[in-house]
């Protein structure tokens, strides 16, 4: 926690933080120190935004910044500390508690009624405090006795309060652009607060920089610092390629389980096997697992896929997605990966069909809404007494093909009311299959037994 106090620190105050800046990583000495410095972000804090009016004209109101890692959410809230005339007061959600937010309130409340002084509270990671910790914050916000700035890379309208949320706007930023990147880098390379003009950045490892970033400010400065101590090791001034690829070997995959990343990676990785595209059904399946996804996770998806939209079109579906499912279980990572790709080309590339879901639903309205309808008499189950006056019923396999014009439905409901055969794969081949075995089928019954297995068959469209 700190306090910022403007016109008021000691110098030996000031000694202390060029100390702590001196030694601080790059992407905290190169943090902005005006909206001028300010990268990126322009839908947000450019010329005419209402932020930015805001921050000019010290008027701020309580707002949540919310974005992913590396976009300026901290940078934003030190511009406001160094250009507001309001006390500046940081707390971090990590480790603060709820009496020190009281304590942080109480002394905002003297400030306001005192010296009629505002006081600006910058919440660092605010989705990690509780709903106890949130709801402390609500009386001070809603009377502004503070002004909150909450930041946050989880969606606020899920991970804070809802009551907080209606007191603050909420002010999207986004992953920066490769010129934003480019611009963060340079400036540090001549910047006397970062490398000073020490270094000079081959165009390759440049490039390489803002590929491994992935719009990501604070990760493009670290690989920079990173890539430098590497040159003043090996007694050069000259940044390559090689250094930076050696700094950080493998791109960190922005991928958060279970917060929102985590939902948009699965629903395109869904929508993709859906609309039958491997690459994409391929590029999304490792970008969860790179980011460290449950394979089971991932394999239940499928598996729920292969019945959801490919369902009869191909019935091999369900039982390639269950082989995934149990590679995913019994082997894990890493050899599963491959398993798993197989089973999401197949489901991309297989027939679709979504008739075993419209049949479900279709059923499930009928028998949830409709009225009890009875069962055919013939039908019946024939261990009961009374049962010889249910009447006829008709074995299928006593008919050439193996089927005979006879209503299993109750009456009200005609065939083809729930399941509608899609006309893709292997339902529309048994479309015309059954149909043509319908077709050249007699009433006239085969002499065979006269009980069995009974095999429910439907074709037709809705009536």
């Amino acid at each position: 926690m700190r306090a910022t106090m403007s016109c008021m620190e000691t110098l030996f105050t000031e000694m202390e933080n060029q100390t702590r800046l001196a030694n601080a990583t790059l992407a905290v000495r190169m943090r902005p120190r005006s909206l001028d410095e300010f990268v990126g972000q322009s839908q947000a804090v450019g010329a005419g935004s209402w932020l930015r009016n805001a921050i000019e004209t010290d008027t701020l109101s309580s707002i949540i910044l919310f974005g992913p890692a590396g976009t300026g959410k901290t940078s934003l809230a030190h511009v406001i500390a160094e250009t507001t005339k309001a006390a500046f007061v940081e707390v971090s959600a990590v480790g603060g508690t709820v009496a020190d937010l009281r304590r942080e309130i109480t002394a905002a409340e003297q400030r306001l009624l005192q010296n009629n002084r505002r006081t600006i509270l910058f919440v660092d990671e605010i989705h990690r405090f509780n709903r106890g910790q949130q709801d402390a914050l609500l009386h001070a916000v809603e009377n502004r006795t503070v002004v909150l700035i909450g930041a946050t890379t989880e969606n606020p309208y899920f991970e804070v309060n809802t009551a907080l949320n209606s007191r603050s706007r909420v002010v999207l930023l986004k992953t920066l652009e490769n010129e934003d990147i480019k611009t963060l880098v340079e400036r540090a390379l001549a910047d006397e607060r970062g490398l000073a003009g020490k270094y000079t950045l081959e165009e390759k490892a440049l490039d390489a920089i803002i590929l491994m970033a992935g719009g990501d400010g604070r990760s493009a400065l670290n690989m920079l610092e990173l890539s430098s101590e590497m040159a003043k090791a090996e007694n050069t001034s000259v940044i390559t390629e090689e250094m930076v690829q050696n700094s950080i070997p493998r791109r960190i995959v922005n991928y958060d389980k279970n917060r929102d990343m985590h939902y948009d990676i699965i629903s395109a990785f869904i929508k993709s096997m859906r609309g039958s595209d491997p690459d994409a059904a391929v590029y999304y399946l490792v970008r969860m697992m790179e980011g460290g996804e449950d394979p089971k996770f991932i394999a239940r998806r499928i598996f729920i896929l292969a019945s959801e939209d490919i369902g009869n079109a191909d019935p091999q579906a369900i039982l390639v997605a269950e082989a995934a499912f149990k590679a995913a279980e019994v082997i894990g990572y890493p050899e599963c990966a491959i398993n798993l790709t197989q089973a999401a080309i197949y489901m991309a590339l297989a027939p679709k069909s979504n008739a075993v879901v419209e049949a479900l639903d279709a059923a499930t309205h009928e028998v949830q809404h409709g009225p009890e309808r009875d069962v055919p008499a013939y039908l019946r189950d024939r261990h009961r007494p009374g049962s010889d006056e249910y009447g006829e019923y008709k074995y299928p396999h006593n008919f050439p093909g193996g089927w005979v014009d006879q209503r299993y439905l109750p009456e009200g409901l005609e065939r083809g009311c729930f399941y509608t055969p899609g006309e893709r794969g292997w339902e529309s081949y048994r479309i015309s299959s059954v149909a043509a075995d319908r077709a050249s089928s007699a009433d006239k019954p085969v002499q065979k037994a006269s009980h069995g297995h009974m095999e429910y068959k439907k074709i037709g469209k809705k009536q």
